[in-house]
């Protein structure tokens, strides 16, 4: 166990889905539940949507990941609970790899509980994040999501974070933050769900979505990576578009991009910002555990 004096942190965001970033390149720190949700706590915390921990992937025993990935992404929700892949904190998870000198760029790859990602580092400062094409979930019917009174049919996807896509008409008729949606969900989504509510604003020759999240143990968040490429998958599902194109996703937090390949692979878009670090109070970090 690393010395509490000696643990310290990072804050960053993607389009405002901000991340504590915690490197552990000796592989030292086990972090609890407990300890992830009063980091996350916006109050008597830190406070972020959830917490990046850096480490070797040759540290963590259960990876499969390929060899050329260096740094495996820990990734918690802010109640503690641990998720496959965040995608606007792989964005800033590879923007502090590079940051550190820890990856030179501006192509690299990491590790995830989701498998290996590919990073592309522009030279406009936005990042590329290979998300891979979508997975198979759970077989059955479509979910559905109630909120303000009214039900909808929903699209699933798993990328690989299981998704509820619901396209509405009035983003701004749900109050805010967004409260819990009832998702009927037919067994589809065992470990819960992020549910996306969608207005479509696409035009001709430009799919354009704007959208608002609800993450699973995190509450409305302003901008959900894998959530804007379930959105884009939707969308092209309702315009009946398969060819190779880009998406432009609308956050409350920026803009994010999706593209997809000509495989059916999906390429994640967008900024990545550190806006500060620093070290724990050692009194507090004991206390935290």
């Amino acid at each position: 166990m690393a010395d509490s004096s000696d643990v310290r942190f990072l804050k960053g965001h993607g389009t405002k889905n901000d991340f504590v970033i915690i490197p552990d390149r000796d592989a030292t720190l086990e972090l609890s539940a407990r300890q992830v949700a009063r980091i996350c706590d916006r109050r008597s915390g830190i406070g972020a949507d959830g917490v990046l921990r850096v480490v070797p992937t040759d540290a963590v025993a259960d990876a499969t990941q390929s060899s050329s990935a260096r740094w495996f992404m820990d990734y918690r929700n802010a109640d503690g609970s641990i998720a496959e892949m965040c995608g606007n904190g792989a964005r800033v998870f590879a923007h502090f790899l590079v940051d550190e000198g820890w990856e030179d760029g501006p192509e690299f790859t990491i590790a995830t509980r989701a498998g290996r990602h590919d990073v592309v580092i522009g030279s406009d400062g936005e990042i590329s994040v290979g998300m891979g094409a979508p997975a198979d979930g759970v077989a059955g019917r479509d979910p559905i999501v109630s909120l303000g009174g009214r039900s909808y049919q929903a699209d699933a996807w798993w990328l690989p974070n299981p998704h509820a896509v619901v396209f509405v008409e009035d983003l701004e008729a749900f109050d805010t933050p967004l409260p819990e949606p009832e998702v009927v969900d037919h067994r589809r989504f065992p470990t819960g769900q992020n549910v996306e509510f969608v207005h479509d604003v696409s035009i001709p020759g430009q799919l354009h979505a704007e959208m608002r999240v609800h993450e699973r143990g995190v509450g409305e968040t302003l901008s959900c990576g894998t959530g804007a490429c379930a959105v884009s998958l939707s969308v092209r599902k309702r315009h009946g578009v398969e060819a190779p194109g880009t998406s432009a996703i609308d956050v409350p937090g920026g803009r994010l991009r999706v593209h997809h390949t000509a495989d059916g692979r999906i390429n994640l878009i967008g900024p990545a910002e550190l806006v500060g670090r620093g070290t724990f109070d050692p009194d507090w970090w004991e206390n935290a555990e």
